[in-house]
């Protein structure tokens, strides 16, 4: 492992796997170690957990305070979990331990959107130890939220959004594929819904209200809605197998309200397969202003390469900032570090 500034991993997942392997690979950066929740992981090689065909000559430790004392990392990069109240416990001993935190936890990406007290907590707690953390991810943290934003930035007026993120479910493991609720009958799937065993996607009230704090608007509430995607034709993947007349997907939708009106509506249906009934991903935006705003790419930016590209090119923006609680729009945008055969700089400011 190369010296530079020490990065801990939390999380040895398909995620946190994909992240570590980044930080290895990055010049200026040294993998000081990695934490998995599953006690399982303990005492594994680093480079065996995170999907490499070799040793590194590091452990993976499974307890977080004795892991920080040891490495004395200066930034973390947690993804271990969704939600922020999994998340909690994991970013007060990173922040007491004057960790600055990158998270890629969905709910991190606004925090204030379902709790605002856990933010001020975090917040006053990365001031009281002079650290900055923020939350990013491609969705929510880039795609349906700062790339909206930024959009907004060529109108002198903004009267509506509308954003769609078309992807494939495919890649995924099983847990994913049942939050999503493939392979079920209508029926159950929306059961399901209402039980709370489907949940769609995780990060449109963040998404909307970033949007929203960006632009100065007040949402005065956010209505959501989950469909089940239901497949004409036989669907297969390593963890499902969809016949007929089952559920391939979830088409999720969130939309704000300002006075009485949609002002911000997202959309993301996923879905197994979904080239086999002829719908190609990807990611759109449409802005109602002056002027309007059209953009479009498919396929979709690919989730988990560009999660982990996201949460390690934050890594010179949080070092930079004040000590704080941030969302994506609050930092300078993230730019791709070098790879092995480039150098990077902190600090200063371009165009100078």
């Amino acid at each position: 492992m190369h010296e530079g500034i020490r990065v801990v991993v939390l999380g040895t997942g398909q995620m946190g796997s994909r992240i570590a392997r980044l930080v290895l690979d990055k010049p200026g950066l040294e993998l000081a170690g990695v934490f998995a929740r599953r006690t399982t992981r303990g005492g594994m090689d680093v480079g065996r957990a995170i999907g490499l065909d070799r040793d590194i000559g590091t452990s993976v430790r499974v307890e977080l305070r004795q892991l920080l004392e040891t490495t004395r990392p200066v930034v973390a990069i947690q993804a271990t979990c969704s939600l922020l109240a999994d998340a909690r416990d994991e970013m007060v001993t990173l922040l007491q331990h004057g960790v600055r935190v990158v998270s890629i936890a969905e709910e991190m990406a606004y925090p204030a959107a379902r709790s605002p007290s856990a933010a001020e907590e975090m917040d006053q707690l990365a001031r009281d130890h002079e650290v900055a953390v923020v939350g990013t991810g491609i969705n929510p943290g880039f795609v349906l939220d700062l790339l909206v934003i930024v959009l907004t930035g060529v109108c002198t007026d903004v009267q509506s959004i509308t954003a769609e993120r078309i992807n494939d479910l495919s890649p995924y493991g099983p847990t994913v594929l049942a939050s999503q609720g493939v392979g079920l009958t209508e029926q159950v799937f929306r059961h399901r819904v209402a039980s709370g065993q489907v949940s769609g996607h995780h990060g449109f009230v963040q998404s909307i209200q970033m949007i929203a704090h960006a632009l100065g608007w007040n949402i005065e509430r956010i209505e959501e809605s989950r469909e089940p995607i239901m497949s004409h034709v036989r669907r297969e993947t390593p963890h499902v197998t969809v016949q007929p007349g089952q559920t391939a997907g979830c088409l999720h939708c969130a939309t704000g309200y300002r006075d009485g009106i949609p002002a911000i509506t997202l959309r993301h249906p996923q879905q197994i397969h979904p080239h086999l009934e002829g719908v190609r991903t990807c990611d759109s935006i449409e802005i109602s202003g002056t002027p309007d705003v059209r953009l479009a790419g498919s396929p979709e930016i690919d989730g988990g390469a560009g999660t982990a590209a996201l949460a390690v090119n934050m890594i010179p923006r949080v070092m930079d900032a004040m000590p704080g609680l941030y969302c994506m729009a609050d930092l300078p945008v993230p730019a791709a570090l070098p790879g092995k055969t480039g150098d990077w700089q902190r600090g200063g400011r371009s165009g100078v």
